[in-house]
Formats: C-alpha cells, sequence, structure tokens
C-alpha cells in the first residue's frame, strides 16, 4: 500500500461510507498494517488493519482479531508514538 495515503473510505456493516484519517503505516515482520481513526468522530478509538492480498492480487484492509497479533500491532504503535515524543 502506498505511503502518502491521508485518508481511505470503508464501508461499515450497513453499507454506510465512513471517511477514515490514516494515522501510520506499520511494517511488522512480514506483515502490513495501517492505523486509521474516523475522521468525523473524534471522539472514536483508532482501529488497526491489516493489509493482505486477496486470490485476485488486489490488496485488501482487514480487521485484527487475534488478540496476540493486536498486541504486537498495539507495542509497535506504542513504541513509534512514544519515540516521537521524545525527540
Amino acid at each position: 500500500m502506498e505511503n502518502e495515503i491521508d485518508t481511505i473510505v470503508l464501508q461499515d456493516e450497513e453499507g454506510k461510507e465512513i471517511e477514515f484519517e490514516v494515522i501510520t503505516k506499520l511494517d511488522i515482520e512480514k506483515d502490513e498494517y495501517i492505523i486509521v481513526a474516523p475522521v468525523d468522530d473524534e471522539d472514536a478509538d483508532a482501529i488497526a488493519l491489516k493489509i493482505v492480498t486477496d486470490s485476485e492480487g488486489t490488496e485488501v484492509l482487514v480487521t485484527v482479531d487475534d488478540e496476540e497479533e493486536y498486541e504486537l500491532v498495539l507495542e509497535a504503535y506504542s513504541a513509534i508514538f512514544s519515540d516521537e515524543t521524545l525527540n
């Protein structure tokens, strides 16, 4: 996935389109993730999405449901942003 994307539009379970700000992209081992937050909802939590390639070769975003994988992403995210606040 390109690193220069600022926002993406995703559909919720009801088919409603929601615009998300891309906070950061993370490369962890062989996997890629993005952290996004809804543009119109300042109180909403950020969401971790994994970038996977489907059977047709298209990159798609999937939620990180595995608890261990989520913790790994959270650790990487926290490390990046704690390093930025120290500089």
